[in-house]
């Protein structure tokens, strides 16, 4: 019944011929890649010194360019988005209503100068408003308008000039400077109690001025109690909002300074640094009161100073990475152990990220903080690679030459490395091109496809010939440390026991006699009749190992072999004696498999937890280093003046017919709600309170507004507000665009209602029959923000599975494809769902995490399945079993060594590095769990299938042969004993 299954298999084989063809391509491709990385690791054993020379020369010439190493000074072209409608709204806006023109009052949180100093004062007892501080602030406020800063002058012999404010300021019409109007409110309070007058009332958040002009205090004034009920501050719809201020907390006040040229910006730039001492100065001699400053430079040195803290953690993050990967790459014989190796792997990372830089800095390229990620990108690809080699080349025969044994190493596992290397580059180069909308992700990915191409390179060159040198180490005999040659076993009888403990190993004419190097070697044969080679060991309780060689006529990439017994356990490493008579065995086990589903049911509910719960973090203070000026200044802000939105400009930017009741009513509705500070609004009083008409002809419309009511004193300063066009000579001008300004009330989460805000409105414009647009200069960082920072990593996750899907046609199982895909798929979900629920927003960062994540997941997982798929003839748990001991115990290697790299970044004083440590543990982790738990316990009992080959017959026999290959530098010789 059986037999008569197989015939039909065979003839329905021989009816459909597309799968065996694209098998035989896929097969050929094989050969001919394995082939190719066969003769490259000949040439490059055959020249050691050159491969291993040239990449520290060009690293050292290279890192001598760090004399052009520049540091990104435009924060906002990083951080937000590059391509938005709010940066094209907030060039209009320039363009009608610049800062300049403002002539009587400015918007601290609207209109944001080059060049500006802002401080936050708070009371840490009692009120600001209260006579000892109120005088403590005008005080100070006095201090820094008298500052001066010497700049020497650009000729030689001119001496030095002082600046103050007075000079720098952006003045009014008056040519006096621009100041806040708390203080002027501030001032005619001081006034009155000097006079021993009745204090005038202090609304909020809209005041009256002793010249009758309505001021906003809203965003400065800050922790406002009221006289209404339970103190809170009623606010009513028009006129002066609000009842009196019976006490605040905070005042912020803001100093703008006008940067006409470079030498004034240069001289304004000395200012803020002037500006920030004597403040730090001005809190040591007042404890009473609380000075939290910022500048217009304070976001950018803030930014980049988590790149200052992270120096030295970086630093002791290499040193333990080097001492585990020594660890790693140790074993009991020190002729066979190569600690060496494992520093000589972090120093081809090392060199590869010297040579990126170089690069970076002859081309040009500018620095900023977020690059703190880019070595543990190199760190983890590099380390696997190196880690892959050195278990592949313990494989390998050691009868046979070293380049022999070299070209063995890069036919077993350069393939799969180029693999990874590829997914690598696919999902960064993706990312850096201009599909991506923010320019810190675009940058990180740009610079992170360099160093991972870099270190490719370095690794098939300078780590390789490292390999060939440490393998004539071992031909030789020779410590593995020390580098000393080791005596044989009958002279260290006589040395004392720490000695033969130091000096213990097996020499050759003892391994024929006892045992084979543990795992199987690949042996290239060089006639194409001989094409595959099969080795399989047998034992049996008390019998030495028996070698036998399969030998077929045809060529395909399945493997069908099983591991031998060690039959020297002290000599293997460490972590693959564990995983071959340990963890392979349990996690295997029957009754485990239940336990490991079930655990990553848990993994996919609480991912899809966190997935469901995933916030944007547009906060650009979010990526700053902790206990800053900005931090410290956001957190005041966020506590003292989080009652309002911040000042939003609302701009008709097309002549409308304001004298149409109509529009009137539209306007009006719109601004409904908000606190407001609008010259239509305050024009239709006056005309009220005048008994006039507020539907006029345009002509009387126009004129009263321009030579009654902008003549006023209070409402002199709407004339900053509108903009006239002539029409013609003896014709009143129209108003061809004007501004009104909202505030709008608030809860904690400012930013999200900033964010429904702005659509709101926008969708409001597009209907609307005045032509306006809203505007603040946070909506830079808002808009489409998210769309932003979430495309990159799905462009990226697409190019993946296109990839493994287009290379499963022709180079890959289709299986395995899909698994990797699958698996990808899944460490990106687990990592995206966790970092929510551990804090972690979805800013550029994060992004830049999860993008490196795919390649990271890959290194680990993708050797695992390759070696799973590739067998034939043997259980799903033997196999299993197999691929841990061959690539398992790499990945291991690699997530130890990788994951205690990371500990003392999360030491740095710093949000970013903070974000930075979260993302990429939990990436290692979900790569752990995925390599290590998920995938051996799955593919026990799914696709792709163990079942017998059909080509080894009817009864499933091979023939077997007992061979003994002999190998030297010039010949290959088979001795074949039994057949």
């Amino acid at each position: 019944m059986l037999g008569g299954a197989t015939e039909l298999s065979g003839r329905w084989e021989r009816l459909d011929p597309r799968p065996r063809a694209a098998r035989m391509l896929r097969q050929v491709l094989h050969a001919g890649l394995r082939t190719s990385f066969h003769a490259l690791g000949r040439f490059v054993a055959g020249h050691a010194v050159f491969f291993a020379s040239a990449p520290v020369l060009l690293s050292i010439l290279l890192g001598a360019s760090f004399s052009r190493y520049r540091v990104e000074g435009d924060v906002e072209s990083l951080l937000a988005p590059k391509h938005s409608l709010a940066k094209i709204e907030g060039n209009l806006v320039e363009s009608l209503f610049p800062v300049n023109r403002s002539k009587h009052a400015l918007y601290s949180d609207l209109q944001t100068p080059g060049r500006y100093g802002r401080v936050i004062v708070t009371a840490r007892r009692g009120s600001v408003l209260d006579p000892v501080h109120l005088d403590t602030i005008l005080q100070l406020h006095r201090r820094i308008y008298q500052m001066q800063v010497t700049v020497p002058a650009m000729t030689v012999g001119s001496g030095s000039f002082n600046y103050s404010f007075s000079y720098l300021c952006l003045p009014d019409d008056r040519n006096i400077c621009i100041v806040d109007d708390i203080i002027r409110a501030m001032e005619e309070i001081q006034s009155a109690r000097t006079l021993n007058r009745s204090v005038p009332v202090l609304r909020y958040p809209i005041t009256q001025l002793a010249d009758g002009r309505q001021a906003y205090i809203g965003h400065q004034l800050g922790g406002v109690q009221g006289w209404g009920p339970g103190g809170a501050v009623r606010v009513q719809g028009t006129g002066v909002k609000g009842e009196g201020v019976r006490s605040a907390k905070a005042v912020q006040l803001t100093y703008y300074l006008h940067s006409r040229s470079g030498l004034m910006d240069r001289v304004a730039g000395q200012w803020e640094k002037a500006f920030c001492a004597e403040l730090k100065l001005f809190g040591s001699l007042h404890p009473k009161l609380g000075l939290y400053p910022s500048t217009s430079s304070s976001l950018r040195t803030d930014f980049q100073f988590s790149s200052v803290l992270a120096r030295r953690p970086l630093l002791a993050s290499l040193g333990v990475c080097g001492v585990l990967a020594i660890l790693c790459c140790s074993m009991r014989d020190c002729v066979r152990s190569k600690p060496w190796l494992g520093m000589l792997a972090l120093l081809s990372v090392t060199l590869s990220g010297l040579t990126a830089a170089g690069i970076l800095n002859l081309t040009g390229a500018t620095y900023n903080s977020t690059y703190l990620g880019i070595p543990f990108v190199m760190l983890g690809h590099g380390l696997f690679g190196s880690f892959e080699m050195l278990s592949s080349w313990r494989r390998t025969r050691e009868d046979q030459h070293v380049k022999e044994r070299v070209a063995s190493v890069f036919e077993d596992i350069m393939l799969r490395f180029s693999g990874s290397t590829m997914i690598h580059l696919m999902t960064l180069g993706l990312a850096a091109s201009p599909l991506t909308n923010m320019e810190a992700v675009r940058l990180f990915c740009r610079t992170a496809a360099l160093a991972i191409t870099i270190s490719y390179i370095y690794m098939l060159s300078f780590y390789s010939s490292c390999l060939v040198f440490t393998g004539y180490l071992e031909t030789r005999y020779r410590h593995g440390c020390f580098c000393r040659r080791v005596p044989k076993p009958d002279r260290l009888d006589s040395k004392p026991a720490w000695y033969r403990c130091l000096m213990y190993t097996r020499y050759q004419d003892e391994t024929q006699s006892t045992n084979i190097p543990h795992g199987v070697g690949h042996t290239h044969v060089p006639n194409p009749n001989l094409t595959h080679v099969e080795t399989r060991t047998e034992n049996s309780s008390g019998v030495c190992g028996h070698t036998a060689s399969a030998i077929q006529t045809h060529s395909p990439p399945d493997i069908h072999l099983t591991t031998p017994t060690d039959l020297h356990p002290q000599d293997s490493h460490f972590l693959l004696g564990c995983v071959r008579r340990c963890y392979g065995d349990w996690i295997t086990n029957t009754y485990v498999k239940p336990f490991v589903v079930l655990l990553y049911l848990v993994y996919i509910s609480f991912g899809l937890m966190g997935f469901l719960q995933v916030t944007q973090g547009s906060d650009p203070s979010a990526l700053v280093a902790m206990d800053t000026a900005t931090v410290l200044y956001t957190r005041a802000q966020q506590r003292y003046f989080s009652s309002y939105s911040p000042v939003i400009g609302f701009y008709i930017y097309e002549s409308a017919p304001y004298w149409n009741a109509s529009v009137q009513r539209d306007l009006l509705e719109y601004a409904k709600g908000f606190q407001r500070i609008s010259w239509l609004e305050a024009y239709l009083d006056y005309l009220s309170d005048r008994n006039e008409s507020t539907s006029q002809p345009r002509e009387n419309f126009t004129r009263t507004l321009r030579q009654s009511f902008l003549r006023e004193p209070q409402f002199a300063h709407f004339a900053d507000d509108i903009i006239f066009a002539e029409r013609g000579q003896g014709e009143e001008p129209d108003v061809a665009a004007s501004r009104i300004f909202l505030v709008a009330k608030t809860t904690e989460n400012k930013r999200e209602e900033m964010s429904v805000l702005l659509d709101t409105l926008r969708r409001l414009s597009l209907t609307s029959r005045v032509r306006f647009l809203i505007f603040n200069p946070s909506f830079v960082y808002l808009d489409r923000y998210a769309t932003a920072v979430s495309s990159p990593l799905r462009h990226s996750l697409l190019a993946v599975l296109f990839l493994l899907g287009l290379s499963s046609l022709v180079v890959v199982e289709p299986l395995v494809s899909l698994w990797l895909g699958l698996t990808l798929l899944s460490v990106q979900f687990g990592v995206l769902g966790f970092m929510t629920l551990w804090g972690v927003e979805m800013d550029c960062v994060s992004v830049l995490s999860l993008i490196s994540a795919l390649g990271h997941s890959a290194d680990c997982s993708g050797p695992l399945l390759c070696g799973f798929a590739s067998g034939r003839g043997e259980s799903r748990t033997r196999w299993v079993r197999l691929a841990l001991e061959r690539h398992g115990v790499p990945s291991l290697q690699t997530l130890v060594c990788y994951s205690a790299a990371l500990v003392p970044v999360c030491t740095v004083r710093s949000n970013l590095t903070r974000t930075l440590f979260r993302c990429l543990l939990l990436t290692a982790g979900c790569s752990a769990l995925h390599t290590l738990a998920f995938l051996p316990t799955l593919l026990t009992f799914l696709p792709p299938s163990k079942s017998k080959d059909p080509r080894l017959g009817r009864d499933g026999q091979r023939q077997e042969v007992e061979c003994v290959e002999m190998n030297d530098s010039t010949r290959v010789v088979d001795q074949i004993t039994t057949v």
